[in-house]
């Protein structure tokens, strides 16, 4: 896999000095972020997109339809939105730490629940996690999922076509429209975005939790945004998050992002009220 980074514009001279300021605005009226949508109205703030849905969207080309054809990271990182989907809803969860097994990239995933979720992804991958012994660690997990094994008895495990489920998923969601494109030698279906207002009230969620609403400490953040920070990150799409930003504000937020995904996720995860699976994927992708 490659390593994602985010990427400095040309002028990027004074962005430490605006991320302090900006953090001292910030420790005169701190509020934790939370996922509440207050400013969508209408049928956006019913709508819940999954991780996975929402990683997918940010990386749609909103005209053409598709992820750049550049980015080998997106694959793994749906999977690693699947397993903290999993976590979040109460249906897997990392083993008991030992004295051999500290670190989060050693231990192993359990099945606490085989319940179905109703999502077609989750479900099928908690088959396979229920199936499989002896359990599998975060990263196997991510690289069965994806299909990056050695090992021919274990492809099975392979998600297939998971893009395009998503993007249909999307489409039922009335975000993404179908289309077929020709690419001279072959055609492609390709998913338009149709809904704008949603996917920019994913961008402003995003940019607001690294500026407006930013807190400073990952575990007052809401678990699902802090997710969601972590794998578009890791997906190489959060660029597009951040793009339309002035000079000033797209470099405090992306050192921020950068603090952020620097942290030590087997430190992170021992702290109150933290998500083991969250830095778990994290710790994943910091070894690639």
């Amino acid at each position: 896999m490659t390593t994602t980074t985010l990427t400095h514009r040309a002028r990027r001279p004074d962005a430490r000095v605006s991320e302090k300021r900006a953090e001292e605005e910030d420790s005169k009226g701190e509020r934790p972020y939370e996922d509440d949508d207050d400013d969508d109205k209408g049928d956006s703030k019913n709508m819940r997109l999954t991780l996975m849905e929402e990683v997918l969207l940010l990386g749609l080309k909103d005209k053409e339809g598709y992820t750049s054809f550049w980015n080998d990271c997106i694959s793994s990182g749906l999977r690693g939105g699947i397993m903290i989907e999993l976590a979040l809803k109460g249906r897997i969860q990392l083993e008991p730490a030992t004295l051999r097994k500290k670190k989060l990239t050693e231990r192993k995933v359990i099945l606490k629940s085989d319940s179905p979720t109703g999502d077609v992804l989750l479900d099928e991958t908690i088959k396979h996690i229920k199936a499989t012994d002896p359990p599998e660690t975060v990263q196997s997990w991510i690289e069965l999922l994806t299909g990056e094994t050695w090992n021919p008895l274990k492809l099975h495990y392979q998600l297939r076509n998971v893009r395009e489920r998503l993007a249909k998923s999307l489409v039922e969601k009335g975000i993404l429209t179908t289309e077929k494109q020709n690419f001279l030698l072959f055609d492609m279906t390709t998913h338009p975005v149709t809904n704008t207002t949603e996917k920019q009230r994913l961008i402003k969620k995003i940019q607001e939790s690294v500026l407006d609403r930013w807190v400073n400490d990952p575990h007052r953040m809401d678990k699902r945004t802090l997710a969601l920070l972590i794998l578009t990150h890791s997906s190489d799409v959060l660029e597009n998050a951040f793009s339309s930003l002035p000079d000033e504000r797209y470099g405090v937020a992306i050192n921020r992002v950068r603090d952020l995904t620097e942290l030590n996720p087997d430190i992170e995860a021992t702290k109150p009220n933290a998500v083991e699976m969250i830095w778990a994927v994290l710790a994943t992708f910091n070894k690639y």
